[in-house]
This record gives C-alpha cells, structure tokens and sequence, in this order.
C-alpha cells in the first residue's frame, strides 16, 4: 500500500499546477494596454487572441526588449508586431516533467495549457520549481523506506540543487540532486 501512495502523490499533472485564470486580450490592444494589464496583478504575461482565439504570447521580458529597449513608442505599437507567435502549449493530462523537458528543449518560460482545443492555463517554470521540493521530499521519503530501488548510477533530469539550471543528467549526492558540473566543481 505505501508504494501506491507514493506512486499517487509523485505524479503530478500539468492541470494541478497551472494557474487557471488567464489575461487575454485582442492583438489590437497597444503595448501600454498590456503593460497595464499585467501591472499589480503579479502575472507576466498575457495572451493575445484574434478573433477569440489565442495566438501569441506578450512576456514582460518582450515589452523590455521589443518596446522600451527599441525606444518604440507604446501607446501605437500593437500586441500583434511584439507577441511571441505561434503559441507553445502542452494538455493538462501531461507530467509537468514533460512541461519541463518542453520548456528547455525551446527555451521558454510557459506554455499554454489546452485542453480539447480550449485554452483552460498557463504553466510557467515558476509553477514547476515550487512543487519540485515537495516531490524530491517524496521521492527521497520513499527512497528510505525502501520503497524505491536505490538506482545511483542512473543519471535523471530536473533542476539541480545547487546551481539551479536545468539539468539531463542530475545524480544524488549526500541527498542533494546534482548536475555534472557542480559534481565536479565539489569533488563527488
């Protein structure tokens, strides 16, 4: 039975940690009206539509790079020359593991959550690493009940301790996860 449990709680979906509610607005909206959108609503992006459906993506980091610093003026220039086109999405049946390979294999930050063709989320890296701890604790409370084979020289993915950045071949190293370089960097 405490293998079953933990099998339970270490899967966890896309759908249980996308934020659900979305700001979206037409690709006719001026920059300005994005910047305000996200302003004071600790959300970094939006999502532009055409017609009702969504087809690009405006990031705080576009409306740095590809408004202020061009000196483009933001009450003319429309979301629809500075979104981020087409959209990356991924269903919310899907491992957020999955969106995590997906968002490094692109280098992007988020994807659009669909479901059935319907934009129901967004999932963002900052969604992943704040469940990350909570699993590696299950995966690691497993482990020590001898509920999960010890498998140390197989080499697994994720987020490293102890640099942070993403990593194909992250191994266990006095209970930290650890990728290749900082293995080397502290002699494991």
């Amino acid at each position: 039975m405490g293998l079953w449990m933990v099998r339970i709680r270490a899967r966890v979906l896309v759908g249980d940690v996308m934020t659900k509610s979305l700001i979206t607005l037409p690709e006719t909206s001026t920059a300005r009206e994005v910047a305000i959108a996200m302003s004071g609503k600790d959300i970094g992006s939006v999502i532009i539509t055409r017609d009702s459906h969504p087809v690009g993506i405006i990031t705080e980091r576009d409306l740095v790079e590809r408004v202020i610093a061009r000196g483009l003026n933001p009450d003319i220039t429309l979301a629809r020359n500075i979104m981020s086109s087409p959209l990356s999405v991924i269903d919310p049946r899907a491992e957020i593991m999955e969106a995590a390979r997906k968002m490094a294999k692109l280098k992007i930050r988020r994807l659009v959550v669909v479901d059935r063709g319907e934009m129901v989320g967004i999932i963002t890296s900052r969604d992943i690493l704040s469940t990350a701890p909570e699993l590696v604790e299950v995966l690691a409370e497993a482990r020590r009940n001898n509920l999960l084979p010890s498998r140390e020289s197989e080499a697994m993915a994720g987020y490293c301790d102890n640099c942070e950045e993403w990593s194909d071949s992250l191994k266990e190293v006095n209970g930290q996860f650890l990728c290749e370089e900082c293995r080397l960097e502290l002699g494991a």
